[in-house]
């Protein structure tokens, strides 16, 4: 299929996108997490930002040797099946479509109708704005895939107002000579290496996106040479926003009172510029959000539909349906439906973790899909090598899979159970699809007869 796309972007478009698709909720939110994790100290929550940030820079140079290898739309879907085989790859889009992102679209719609509730001060908006905002954009995204993109671009364009305005005068009316940024470290009875896991969930978070660039490798002009310099220098220049705007909140507030508040963002825009700067600065942020749910949406939903093209799961044959305006409209449908139930747990932080456990078990498998390749395929044309090969796709696993371990054994029992739900979510995709698959086998067989 990607064979087929016109091969018109560059590297302006590509860095846009990684920049665009990265920032979002996360930066005006995950301060609350962090810092309750550490105790209301600021040190560790602000070295999982720079960790967080250099583990995905690493796994960002990691994948894009494989995004660059294998130049073809659909991202990581695409490349699990091909290193490892289409029973993987659809496992991929399975999780994806039943995890991944319905968590996503759920966690951020749940915080847009929580702040939604605290813009008008009534929290019995809260659920019917987190339900009517899922719905409304998915009708939008019925609409046509032009609609969708008019979205984007204005949320993008309107999500960087607030952070702008909180970094300025976060620095211009806060106190940094006398802001507490890097201590303590933790709070008194916290352990660091207890938390350490459970803070790069929190702030991975923020990170999310970056590999869905590599779902537009296939309209690159120029994929191995343009694809790896639009992650590394979008992930730099997202790790240095947030790194900044982090410390600009730290200059307003402290950390044991960022991790009081739902918005810190808001929080520190009300203490700048008073209650009606404050509700000004949550109304640029729910345009942010808006568009974040909406992005969600819109990808989704295509690799639901992807699934439905291969006629692996139930209801194939509605899922691959397009509309009049050609877009996948049963596979919205679905993605949407999953995300409501999810939704309805109200839990912004639980659904962002539960998301990112899932993602990030299939980005290690995509990095180390580059030493695999490498062995497989040595003669594959490579327009693009990881550099400091293998230290780099190492650190990137190595850190991945810290991530998993310590979510799996060492973050406590909730976080155990909400790991091995997951897993258990995902390992159904199996039996589903040895059904279907042998479905299309018979199928194929009486074919020939015939």
């Amino acid at each position: 299929m990607g064979q087929n796309l016109q091969k018109n972007l560059g590297l302006s478009a590509a860095l846009s996108t990684v920049i665009g698709m990265v920032i979002g909720a996360g930066v005006f939110f995950k301060p609350q997490a962090v810092y309750n994790l550490t105790g209301g100290a600021p040190g560790l929550g602000i070295l999982s930002w720079i960790l967080a940030g250099m583990l995905t820079i690493a796994g960002g140079l990691t994948a894009a040797e494989v995004s660059a290898a294998i130049p073809k739309t659909g991202g990581m879907m695409v490349y699990i099946e091909e290193i490892y085989g289409e029973k993987l790859g659809f496992l991929t889009g399975w999780m994806q479509s039943v995890l991944f992102f319905p968590a996503m679209i759920a966690a951020l719609s749940v915080m847009f109708g929580q702040q939604v509730a605290y813009l008008f001060n009534n929290p019995s908006l809260s659920l019917p704005f987190t339900i009517g905002v899922i719905l409304f954009l998915a009708m939008m995204n019925n609409l046509g895939s032009k609609t969708s993109g008019i979205i984007q671009t204005v949320s993008t364009i309107c999500k960087l107002i607030p952070l702008i305005i909180l970094i300025i005068l976060g620095f211009v009316k806060g106190d940094p000579s006398s802001a507490a940024i890097m201590t303590p470290m933790v709070g008194e009875g916290v352990s660091p290496m207890g938390i350490i896991g459970q803070l790069m969930i929190a702030v991975l978070f923020a990170y999310d996106g970056w590999m869905n660039v590599g779902a537009i490798a296939g309209e690159m002009k120029n994929p191995g040479k343009d694809l790896p310099r639009a992650i590394v220098g979008g992930l730099t220049a997202v790790m240095s926003v947030y790194i900044i705007i982090n410390i600009a909140y730290l200059c307003v507030l402290p950390a044991n009172t960022l991790a009081t508040f739902e918005s810190p963002a808001s929080a520190v825009a009300e203490m700048i510029l008073g209650p009606i700067g404050g509700k000004l600065i949550t109304s640029g942020i729910l345009i942010s959000l808006f568009g974040c749910v909406n992005g969600y949406i819109l990808t989704g939903s295509r690799s639901l539909y992807t699934l439905g093209m291969k006629e692996l799961i139930p209801g194939s044959k509605f899922i691959k349906k397009l509309n009049k305006q050609d877009t996948p409209a049963y596979a919205i449908a679905v993605i949407v439906v999953i995300s409501i139930v999810y939704s309805l747990s109200g839990q912004f932080n639980l659904l962002t973790d539960l998301a990112m456990f899932s993602v990030w078990a299939f980005y290690v498998l995509t990095f180390y899909g580059v030493i695999k390749l490498r062995k497989d395929n040595p003669g594959l044309h490579r327009p693009y090598k990881v550099p400091m090969y293998p230290f780099i796709p190492i650190v990137a696993m190595s850190g991945g899979l810290f991530v998993i371990i310590n979510q799996l054994f060492f973050a406590g029992s909730f976080n155990r159970i909400l790991s091995v739900g997951s897993i258990i979510i995902t390992l159904l995709g199996l039996p589903v699809y040895n059904y279907y698959n042998k479905l299309k086998e018979n199928d194929f067989k009486a074919k020939e007869v015939i």
